[in-house]
């Protein structure tokens, strides 16, 4: 019998957008507004979504839309488009979202966000998948670092308000905190990463000490490696069942 013919993925597609403002929410994480007739219809049904974000040619304000081979959105240079993945956030006004990007020392976004203006150009395509809530739930243990304060942010206003929430967030500055939304029965620890430590190691710290009962639902993401190291202590030390906890990578640290 003849293999079956490998299945192709379909490219995701591009909206295009123009930042309508820039605001520094702390000195670490700065939001940006996009806006755009090609927003119309542009919903997000689950809370910790993601969507991609298309910026620019590095150092330009020129947006060169790219194809798609079947594996990779490519340039027409041969160069992979810089594509980044955020949380999206919708405005109570039409056609119009924004993301929260963290500021590196280094990193494509980073670099672009810091010199982003009005009318400058981007694209996105999404909503990827979010978080579904567990219903039968009794409490829920929500970490990250801070990378994944603007969804842990979207899941303190989805979560049911009679459980208990437990939030854990790594930042590398206590001036890198904000105020999160209200959510009547949750603590938060705010944890500063020590300096020089690997990202991650604060927060696995904490996880790992923290008392995990058999309703308790877990939602952690941040550094890709630490995550790994999470989800290995999750999953095969402490012998948690899948579906009681996501973890999701949501960058990793070059070396």
């Amino acid at each position: 019998m003849a293999d079956s013919p490998r299945t192709r993925r379909e490219p995701p597609q591009f909206r295009r957008v123009l930042v309508r403002g820039v605001e520094s929410l702390t000195p670490y994480l700065v939001r940006v507004t996009f806006g755009g007739e090609e927003l119309n219809g542009f919903t997000v049904a689950q809370p910790a979504a993601s969507l991609r974000l298309l910026l620019p040619t590095p150092g330009t304000t020129r947006l060169v839309m790219p194809t798609w081979d079947g594996n990779l959105f490519l340039l027409p240079d041969g160069e992979r488009a810089t594509i980044r993945t955020f949380t999206p956030r919708l405005s109570d006004l039409a056609n119009e979202l924004s993301v929260d990007v963290v500021i590196h020392d280094a990193g494509a976004a980073s670099n672009w966000v810091q010199h982003a203006q009005v009318d400058d150009p981007a694209a996105i395509s999404g909503p990827g998948r979010g978080y579904m809530i567990d219903p039968a739930a009794t409490g829920f243990v929500i970490a990250g670092d801070e990378t994944a304060i603007p969804a842990i942010g979207q899941l303190l206003t989805a979560l049911p308000h009679d459980r208990q929430v437990r939030v854990i967030i790594e930042v590398r500055h206590l001036e890198a905190r904000i105020s999160l939304s209200d959510h009547p029965s949750t603590s938060v620890d705010w944890l500063e990463l020590p300096s020089g430590a690997a990202p991650g190691a604060s927060l696995f710290e904490a996880l790992s000490t923290v008392e995990i009962e058999s309703d308790t639902r877990i939602w952690v993401a941040g550094e890709a490696g630490a995550m790994q190291r999470i989800r290995r202590h999750l999953f095969e030390e402490r012998f948690l069942p899948r579906a009681a906890a996501t973890v999701r990578g949501y960058w990793k640290l070059r070396s």
